[in-house]
């Protein structure tokens, strides 16, 4: 399964636009936000997307009741809340947005996921620890870097390609 990754894409058009492009042309099976959108109004550009997507609440997201409304209107777009933990053919991942360093550690530790996709940090990187790859796709927007970064995570063979946004 080809798992497209993205987090902290904090409003800005053009790079979430060139992800959603990104995902659709490398034909990925699914897509994990690892939150941070900020407005709901990103919504209708994520909507684009041709595959579904999970998504997480970063700490930046502060009208959290409308995000959910917006996303509700997309079959394809699910709003989980704070985590989520996805079951797809055999693997087992959490998804968070990492703001909560505790919780992000003791679920590294607990050695009970494949991957832990988290953002926040806005630093692309991936490492093992156990039987678990921590994937943090870096920042959607590239305000922090200056630049912006998704992932690509291939779950056949445990390998994650970090992917530059225009």
């Amino acid at each position: 399964m080809r798992i497209g990754i993205i987090s902290d894409t904090h409003d800005r058009r053009g790079t979430i636009e060139s992800a959603v492009d990104r995902f659709n042309v490398e034909r990925v099976d699914l897509v994990l936000h690892a939150g941070d959108y900020v407005a709901p109004f990103v919504v209708s550009w994520l909507a684009r997307l041709e595959t579904p997507l999970v998504g997480v609440l970063g700490n930046n997201d502060g009208d959290r009741p409308i995000l959910a409304r917006r996303f509700g209107e997309h079959d394809h777009l699910d709003l989980r809340g704070d985590f989520a933990k996805l079951e797809i053919e055999g693997v087992v991942i959490a998804l968070l947005h990492g703001h909560q360093r505790e919780l992000l550690e003791a679920l590294v530790a607990s050695q009970g996921f494949d991957y832990v996709v988290h953002g926040h940090s806005h630093q692309a990187g991936s490492v093992r620890r156990g039987r678990t790859l921590v994937v943090n796709p870096g920042e959607g927007c590239g305000y922090l870097t200056g630049r912006p970064t998704v992932a690509i995570l291939e779950t056949a063979s445990g390998t994650v390609e970090e992917v530059g946004l225009e």
